[in-house]
């Protein structure tokens, strides 16, 4: 299982990139980070994932966990997040990229915020 690395400045879609070919490689993918900007990052990442891997007939989620860190001779708490396909349930309709559940729902996409 390959394990990112992902920090403030991380590129979302360089990191986005790396994740998908690990899920459609192996089915799933580690990242870790440390503190609230690299999260956000990787969860970013996560979101792009998603899209670039759905018309492989993947549907990843996230499943975070704390983990303990030496960092520079200091233990560091860090995020773990362990992203893997989820197998769909028999007879359940194929994922829908979050755009398409927003429109069925009627609401309006990020983009077309005003």
């Amino acid at each position: 299982m390959d394990n990112l690395k992902v920090s403030t400045r991380s590129n979302p879609h360089a990191v986005a990139g790396a994740l998908a070919g690990a899920l459609r490689r192996d089915g799933v993918c580690g990242i870790t980070v440390i503190g609230a900007g690299a999260l956000n990052q990787a969860m970013k990442a996560v979101v792009i994932a998603r899209e670039l891997v759905r018309h492989d007939g993947l549907d990843p989620v996230c499943v975070p966990s704390f983990v303990h860190l030496d960092v520079a001779g200091l233990e560091r708490t860090a995020l773990a997040l362990r992203v893997e396909h989820r197998p769909a349930a028999a007879g359940a309709p194929p994922a829908t990229s979050d755009a398409e559940r927003d429109d069925d729902a009627g609401a309006k996409p990020l983009d077309r915020l005003a």
